[in-house]
């Protein structure tokens, strides 16, 4: 596995003068999504996507994705993920049970995604809204613990710590207790990664709180909504689009958390 943080050796200027020293970088490489499918007589590999990610949970990352984005049903869709490097980067082909049928027409992306894009590659605008059904678990707004949950996000950023430049996605159980963690340098690759993730433990997600420690945008939502979360608490702030589809698709959307204070926006 590529290692997740890459060292480096930089010059610190500061108003003392200049020192030689090595700082520690998120690394961001490239990996490509390919699907293996279609009868034991005419199986078919197609190129899905090339997402630029931290290195590390690519298994996870291609599950999480394919489920996210509606081409696969869940993961007992899946016989088994294969990662590779090769000389221009990683990758992960996910290799389909011989009787299940992607759906591609809609959500099969046609170029490159940054490590900042969640929405790129989608070829009309219609869709974005890929295949979300309106969730139907009842959640109530949150004790008194939800104002513990940024100190402990911090403390279980271990990639964080070293580098200062990863996004972290977290599952917190009805106890306020973060049960499972995972980082990249894009936010929505951390979304994928800790959906895949519960998806592979079979995790509860319909119980569960997403909690996002940067802002909260549209693409992140859908994921959540295409894992049947019912509450997504954010560190910084929701756009105008994500809070619209909370609330149409009846996900409890919170914003601005801090240790004393938050906004609950549906």
């Amino acid at each position: 596995m590529t290692n997740p943080v890459v060292h480096t050796r930089i010059k610190k200027v500061t108003a003392a003068g200049i020192t030689d020293t090595e700082d520690v970088l998120a690394a961001e490489e490239p990996l490509e999504i390919r699907l293996e499918h279609g009868p034991t007589h005419n199986r078919r590999q197609q190129n899905i996507a090339v997402t630029m990610r931290t290195p590390g949970q690519d298994a996870e990352l291609a599950t999480g994705f394919l489920f996210t984005e509606g081409i696969i049903p869940g993961p007992d869709a899946i016989k088994q993920v294969v990662l590779a490097e090769t000389p221009d980067g990683s990758l992960a082909t996910v290799s389909l049970k011989e009787q299940i049928i992607p759906f591609l027409d809609k959500s099969q992306r046609h170029f490159q995604a940054t490590a900042a894009c969640g929405m790129c590659g989608k070829s009309s605008i219609e869709n974005i809204h890929t295949g979300v059904n309106v969730n139907q678990s009842a959640r109530r707004t949150p004790g008194t613990w939800i104002s513990q949950l940024p100190q402990q996000l911090r403390a279980q950023q271990a990639l964080f710590r070293h580098t200062g430049g990863l996004h972290a996605a977290a599952l917190v159980d009805d106890d306020g207790q973060i049960q499972l963690l995972r980082e990249d340098i894009g936010r929505h690759n951390a979304v994928d990664k800790i959906i895949g993730a519960a998806l592979a433990q079979q995790f509860p997600l319909q119980q569960s709180l997403l909690l996002l420690s940067g802002r909260a945008g549209f693409e992140l939502i859908q994921k959540a909504a295409m894992a049947g979360i019912p509450m997504i608490a954010a560190i910084g702030a929701p756009s105008s689009m994500a809070v619209r589809m909370a609330d149409q698709w009846n996900i409890t959307l919170i914003g601005f958390l801090k240790e004393d204070r938050y906004n609950q926006y549906t």
